[in-house]
């Protein structure tokens, strides 16, 4: 204790203060004068590092994207956390789809969840934040700014920093391998589509589930064009480390082409379902810029199936066509080359085990620049039922054997008659009745046949083709190694074929 005569007096602890005020003031007047600012910066960030705490936390970012590609270890973590939900949870997303075996649950926004590895906790947190941005594009055109809302979602995934080599190296891909052991377990097909909501904001795809029941045993078609598909198919699956050797992105194109109801659209969830791909169904005319267009691909999975139907009415190209066929509109800036540079440019390598199918009624109004070898790998020509592509679906709408008397009959007329295999399907479905069916399906074929509705395969032309092939192919270019590029099959009426390839 201080006796009273030891005490200082309240003027003379203010003359110090003021006194070693005067000097930090003078000090600091100094230093502004002598030290230059960078300097000074860098030696006050210097004294706050050095007397801030030290946190043993450590948080890792896992972002929904990168860049214009979705993020696998967001993906990965979604699907794993839905696994590690306890009741201290208070808020949860629950979802189910019909062909799913039990509920999907999703951490909703701000929820914490603590996992424990090797002994020791992770604490994962979801964040899903609002944020506006103004439309480039708009304000060009405009001039006024059109603000749109997007959401950027994120985990937060913390722990000791003495742990972060285990996190990085163990922990992280634990979680990968363990989401995809899952995903494998529980495969359920999507049809993804793009939902326009997103023009600016961001590249978001919408799916539902795959529900098509289309397969290669109810497919109407040739049987040894059925196997052709299917070999080319496992082929393509099994070549990865082929493609790598030879330099090519590991993709595959399929042209389908003919008459509208002769079966393309069910070739397609046909190979969806028997490779177990994801289809992405890209309509290009929701597409407005080259940009738009590579945020899309790139967003699509790997193992999946683009299809882009209708190729031939799907778009105006402004390079490609001029006169009344271009776009008005200024902001139009899809171009082919844009699309053909994901095709096969340098885009195409960025995604693995991908299939493109295109699809169009009229072959011949293609941009040869679509037709060109190393884009379309194969081309399908899906054209009028045939006999075997009668007795197929005889067999699934009417559960009858070959060996009915009526089928000698409709032998003989189907395969000179323009009939699809949708117009056939719809004659057998309308009786319940297999031997009333058939019946009336023989007179429908007659009456067509008396009004002159024949295949144009009975024309000359094709008569003499007809003579020298059965099947549509092309000679392979001397050189061309192993590859099977433009291989050109077609089921139009033959009861066997072989296929070839161009270059």
């Amino acid at each position: 204790m201080f006796s009273q005569r030891e005490m200082p007096s309240p003027s003379t602890i203010f003359s110090a203060y003021a006194s070693m005020t005067a000097s930090i003031m003078l000090l600091r007047s100094m230093a502004q004068e002598l030290i230059p600012q960078p300097i000074r910066g860098y030696l006050y960030n210097t004294f706050r590092y050095l007397i801030k705490p030290r946190s043993p936390t450590l948080t890792l970012i896992i972002e929904e994207s990168t860049g214009i590609t979705r993020n696998q270890v967001y993906d990965a973590a979604e699907s794993y956390l839905s696994t590690k939900v306890t009741p201290e949870n208070e808020r949860l997303k629950i979802s189910k789809v019909p062909k799913e075996k039990k509920l999907t649950i999703r951490l909703e926004k701000g929820e914490k969840l603590t996992d424990i590895y090797n002994g020791f906790p992770l604490k994962w947190r979801f964040i899903c934040a609002e944020t506006e941005k103004n439309s480039a594009n708009d304000m060009h055109n405009n001039n006024n700014s059109v603000s749109v809302r997007s959401e950027k979602k994120y985990f937060e995934l913390s722990f000791h920093k003495k742990y972060k080599e285990v996190v990085l190296d163990s922990y992280l891909p634990f979680i990968l391998d363990k989401a995809k052991e899952m995903k494998d377990e529980e495969r359920v097909l999507k049809m993804h589509t793009l939902n326009t909501a997103y023009c600016y904001s961001g590249v978001k795809w919408d799916s539902i589930n795959l529900e098509h029941p289309s397969t290669f045993e109810t497919l109407a078609m040739e049987p040894d064009m059925k196997n052709v598909i299917i070999e080319d198919l496992n082929m393509f699956v099994k070549r990865r480390e082929f493609y790598k050797k030879v330099g090519r992105a590991w993709k595959r194109g399929y042209l389908l082409y003919g008459p509208p109801g002769t079966g393309k659209s069910s070739l397609i969830a046909a190979m969806a379902n028997y490779l177990k791909f994801d289809i992405f169904d890209l309509q290009l005319g929701n597409i407005v810029r080259d940009s738009d267009l590579r945020k899309l691909l790139l967003a699509t999975a790997n193992r999946s199936i683009l299809v882009i139907e209708d190729i031939d009415c799907s778009i105006d190209i402004p390079e490609r066509r001029h006169g009344e066929g271009r776009k008005q509109q200024n902001d139009i800036q899809l171009t082919l080359s844009g699309l053909l540079n994901f095709i096969d440019g340098l885009w195409s390598s960025c995604g693995d085990e991908r299939i493109i199918i295109f699809t169009t009624n009229h072959k011949e109004r293609l941009d040869p620049a679509l037709l060109r070898p190393g884009r379309m790998d194969m081309h399908i020509h899906m054209s009028y039922c045939s006999y075997e592509g009668f007795k197929i679906l005889a067999s699934n709408y009417l559960d009858i054997s070959h060996d009915n008397p009526f089928f000698g009959e409709i032998e003989g007329l189907i395969e000179d008659i323009q009939i699809t295999p949708a117009q056939v399907a719809e004659e057998l479905m309308k009786n319940e009745d297999a031997e009333a069916t058939l019946e009336g399906f023989v007179k429908l074929l007659k009456r067509k046949k008396m009004e002159g509705d024949v295949c144009e395969n009975n024309n000359n032309k094709i008569e003499q083709q007809s003579k020298k092939r059965k099947v549509v192919g092309c000679k392979q270019k001397r050189g061309g190694g192993n590859s099977k590029s433009n291989v050109v099959v077609t089921q139009r009426r033959t009861r066997g074929y072989k296929r070839g390839s161009s270059l």
